[in-house]
């Protein structure tokens, strides 16, 4: 293969829905020459319900699937597939590069402030498995982490009300939950790939001294620096291409998928595939 055609390879993204959209829209606004291919495993989403070896299975059936349409770097844009399975991915796709979206997010917080305090607002299933707390105590383990729960605002995201009273409303009481016996944080980490949608409304909310981490960003730059390291940046000066699979409905991956993505869809857009 040669080295021209690897570099041209899309970088391959894949989630349980629609929320790894926000992490591939930081891709494309990072490296917009970039090909990409994004794959939405809709057909068994949530993963967070379901056991550590199914969602192992799911994460491993959805890399094969970006396998074989030829890709050059792949990142797991799902929290919960990035707790369980990062190291099992990284074996199967090697050489190729896999990047998670936990150890991109955890890393910038400990660089904000080593030693701090750090909030994690994630899902009941990221929250469960830890994984946050345990990627900040790898890198610094004097920091103190809590991790919040934050369901509601999945859904928030979902239907596109990511600001007014009831938005403002729900996430002040998850702050105040989360802070309830004067644990001040110096980071929040946006630890669920549907909150970036959310971003101003918790900042604003969490005030100017608290420093709001989003992961989707983080993990751009961590594939940035991993093409550049691997000489696979895409030299092409023309804007990439973009290719949306998904495993089941897809009418309502493009509606919703419009908002995480910033860019209008149609269901003619995604192309559904199986597992």
């Amino acid at each position: 293969m040669s080295e021209s055609h690897s570099n041209s390879l899309p970088i391959g993204v894949f989630d349980s829905g629609v929320g790894g959209l926000t992490v591939l829209k930081a891709i494309r606004d990072a490296l917009p020459n970039e090909n990409l291919i994004y794959l939405g495993d809709t057909a068994r989403l949530p993963y967070g319900t379901k056991s550590p070896a199914s969602i192992a299975r799911y994460a491993t059936q959805a890399t094969a699937k970006l396998q074989e349409t030829g890709i050059k770097l792949l990142v797991v844009a799902c929290n919960t597939a990035s707790a369980v399975a990062l190291d099992a991915l990284r074996a199967q796709m090697a050489p190729i590069p896999v990047v998670g979206v936990v150890e991109p997010g955890a890393t910038a917080a400990v660089r904000i402030r080593p030693g701090g305090a750090h909030l994690v607002l994630a899902t009941e299933a990221t929250v469960r498995l830890g994984a946050y707390s345990k990627a900040i105590a790898a890198r610094d383990p004097v920091a103190e982490v809590r991790e919040q729960a934050c369901e509601m605002l999945v859904s928030l995201a979902e239907e596109g009300w990511t600001s007014g009273e009831i938005t403002d409303a729900i996430v002040r009481r998850y702050l105040r939950e989360a802070t309830a016996d004067s644990f001040t944080p110096n980071s929040i980490i946006l630890g669920c790939t549907h909150f970036p949608l959310l971003r101003d409304t918790i900042s604003v909310i969490a005030g100017d001294k608290v420093e709001v981490v989003d992961s989707a960003i983080t993990t751009a730059a961590v594939v940035r620096q991993a093409l550049q390291s691997t000489g696979l940046l895409r030299s092409n000066e023309t804007a990439g291409e973009l290719r949306l699979l998904a495993t089941d409905g897809i009418t309502r991956f493009a509606r919703v998928g419009g908002q995480f993505l910033g860019t209008p869809l149609q269901a003619s857009d995604v192309q559904l595939v199986d597992l």
